[in-house]
């Protein structure tokens, strides 16, 4: 079931830094390792709903619906905005000294989870790359979608981590 065309297209695919990749680098230069790790956290578990929503048939909804899509998408938009405003008003970001405050784990690992949520085009992505991997005329596609997600998963967390 994991092939090794799976395996290499998923690390490829994972290796190629993206807005999850730059919120945990900058997390990691700013506030530190374990910082670091929770927005890795965050950013894997803003995976979930994308993989379920492929795997449940959600994904081909949004696929044919153009406006559901627009939503998300404008949604992704208004919460990047957000998060540049906020760095660019934050000053103190700027500054060479050491940070004051620390920002909770759980404020870092939900700020990481809508990142990767608000992206549309992780939705369209597990739509398009998931099911070329399920064997045909399988007995349980869906078992085989979901250890395959599992694996995806693990591989961004731990690519996360590295980087």
């Amino acid at each position: 079931m994991f092939s090794a065309e799976f395996l290499l297209t998923s690390l490829i695919v994972v290796l190629i830094p993206g807005t999850g990749v730059v919120f945990t680098v900058s997390t990691g230069l700013a506030l530190g390792r374990r910082a670091s790790l929770y927005a890795s956290i965050g950013c894997t578990l803003g995976i979930v709903p994308h993989l379920l929503a492929t795997i449940l048939g959600l994904a081909a909804v949004m696929h044919t619906s153009a406006l559901a899509f627009q939503v998300l998408k404008y949604a992704g938009v208004a919460y990047l905005f957000y998060l540049a405003i906020a760095t660019w008003r934050d000053r103190s970001a700027f500054a060479v000294q050491q940070v004051q405050g620390k920002v909770g784990a759980i404020a870092l690992v939900v700020k990481a989870f809508l990142l990767n949520i608000l992206n549309p085009k992780l939705t369209i992505f597990f739509l398009a790359f998931l099911p070329q991997f399920v064997e045909p005329g399988s007995a349980s596609p869906l078992a085989q979608l979901l250890a395959l997600s599992g694996v995806f998963m693990a591989m961004t967390f731990g690519v996360f981590v590295v980087y």
